[in-house]
């Protein structure tokens, strides 16, 4: 953080008993924290224009490219909207006022049009990263109801982010990706994933089965791919007995999860090695735990009452047992899904795009279904469902990975979009 130094100097350098020159034998050093506001104003651009007049004509220097082509918004001011209404939370409304305190109007039909021209301009950057996403040979999917403004209606729907997650255990850098859709049909899951085939983390959500079906199609084509691989996750496996346990204090439930605890305390172990030591360390440690817990399993299931709770929570591993296998055969697949909705940055913009790719790769979107409405309010819930943490994103295209703020990461992005199309294009390739 940049410090502005203040010296106060005493009015004499003189004692005031003697009257002999003063000695520095130190300072006394303290600080304050400031802040500057936001300051509004204009670019002028001034294009002068000259002729030949033995040729008769005139040149004069190119327009400066910009994001929104005549508009009244330089690349300042559509940073501070979009850090206003996506990471302080501010609607529309209340970014006009800011702006009239300081005698600028902007409407809000003006700032909403402004949001959903950017988010449009985005969506070849989404693009790109869903395509860098599905490079990978190994993700974890998930998807979550979020409520929906249903304009006339006077109420909310039931919409749904379905998110993608690359595998933090392979090389590359963390990419996330949430594609906003207005059902949970797993039509939605095969849209977005297309012809990729690897290995997919997931629940036991129905919605996932035809991937790992033998029978699989591509969405558009309907030519018959190869199946993905489904690793089941041993977090919702666990959380079986974690809810059992807090419902009746079952010693089951206990015994369950002190096991599965071992199997993470062996991930732990092995999280800073390579694949092949993880590999071995799985071989050796987790792959026996694994046989044990299978063997007491069935047989607590072989004494349980059927469609009991107890029963229940058995039955949802001991049927998915080869998917929950799967990862202790390999080094570098996952026990289980990582979090996808509280880490990372969360930026959203309330478009039919979803966001962002090109030179930031490591990074988190959240796309919507439809433009800002006159009221200011995004079609998606205010309160702080995206939140920053401590994930930075990495800038590429410089020499070294530099970490980037969440305020700085806007900014650059929409410097991103005044490079003329012709050049973006081609760094795409």
């Amino acid at each position: 953080m940049p410090r502005i130094e203040h010296r106060h100097e005493p009015e004499a350098c003189t004692c005031g008993q003697c009257g002999r020159d003063l000695i520095k034998i130190g300072e006394d050093v303290s600080e304050q924290l400031d802040v500057e506001p936001a300051k509004f104003f204009v670019h002028r651009h001034i294009r002068p224009q000259y002729a030949c007049r033995a040729c008769e004509t005139i040149k004069a220097a190119p327009i400066p490219p910009a994001v929104i082509d005549g508009g009244m918004a330089a690349v300042g001011l559509l940073t501070w909207v979009l850090i206003g209404k996506f990471l302080d939370h501010l609607p529309l409304y209340r970014l006009e006022q800011i702006a009239a305190r300081d005698g600028v109007i902007l409407s809000r039909s003006t700032l909403a049009d402004w949001v959903g021209r950017l988010g449009v301009a985005l969506q070849p950057l989404a693009e790109r990263l869903a395509w860098h996403l599905r490079q990978r040979h190994s993700l974890h999917a998930d998807e979550t109801p979020v409520p929906q403004l249903d304009p006339g209606n006077g109420k909310t729907k039931k919409a749904y982010l379905w998110a993608y997650r690359s595998n933090d255990l392979q090389p590359g850098p963390k990419i996330i990706v949430f594609d906003y859709q207005a059902g949970r049909s797993g039509r939605y899951a095969q849209q977005f994933l297309q012809d990729w085939q690897g290995r997919l983390v997931v629940d036991d959500y129905g919605g996932y089965k035809t991937l790992f079906a033998a029978t699989r199609a591509h969405p558009e084509t309907q030519y018959i791919l190869e199946p993905c691989i489904e690793l089941a996750c041993w977090a919702h496996a666990r959380r079986k007995f974690f809810d059992l346990f807090q419902a009746s204090h079952s010693p089951v439930a206990h015994e369950a999860l002190n096991r599965i605890a071992e199997l993470y305390a062996i991930e732990a172990e092995g999280r800073d090695m390579a694949v092949d030591e993880r590999q071995r360390l799985r071989a050796e440690k987790s792959l026996p735990v694994l046989t044990i817990l299978h063997d007491w399993l069935q047989q607590i299931r072989l004494n349980t009452a059927p469609n009991s709770a107890t029963a229940k929570a058995i039955d949802y591993s001991l049927k998915r047992w080869i998917a929950l296998m799967r990862y202790a055969e390999s080094g570098d697949l996952p026990i289980g899904r990582v979090e996808m909705w509280r880490d990372g940055l969360r930026l959203g913009l309330t478009v039919a795009a979803s966001f962002v790719w090109q030179c930031l790769i490591s990074l988190t979107i959240a796309p919507f279904p439809h433009p800002a409405r006159q009221t200011g309010r995004a079609d998606f819930p205010h309160p702080a469902f995206f939140r920053t943490s401590s994930l930075r994103v990495q800038q590429v295209g410089a020499r070294t990975w530099q970490a980037v703020e969440p305020q700085s990461f806007i900014q650059v992005l929409v410097r991103v979009l005044a490079i003329p199309r012709s050049a973006l294009t081609t760094s795409a390739h």
